[in-house]
């Protein structure tokens, strides 16, 4: 996975019915991005939790949570899992 396959990635909107608030998402998928892009330029992927650190390791990935929508848009709950077991996966995978 690369910076920019991260950035490419949309979800279905949900309208009416539950869903991920679109911010909460978008703001942990900039800082994926950056591990990403940060790993591509050379750098080393972050080997623990900062507080306030743009990028991730793969448990700050697996244990986010967010908030949920009902009445406005978010995004399809099942498609942004699915997308972070991926985002885990080579974030592991980067990290070795």
């Amino acid at each position: 996975m690369r910076a920019q396959d991260v950035a490419d990635k949309k979800f279905q909107p949900t309208v009416f019915r539950n869903g991920y608030s679109q911010d909460d998402v978008d703001d942990l998928l900039d800082r994926v991005q950056a591990t990403f892009a940060a790993a591509e330029q050379g750098g080393r992927p972050a080997t623990g939790r900062l507080a306030g650190a743009r990028t991730v390791i793969p448990e700050d990935v697996a244990s986010s949570r967010f908030r949920r929508t009902r009445m406005k848009s978010g995004y399809d709950c099942d498609e942004v899992d699915d997308f972070l077991v991926e985002v885990v996966v080579a974030l592991r995978a980067l990290a070795r």
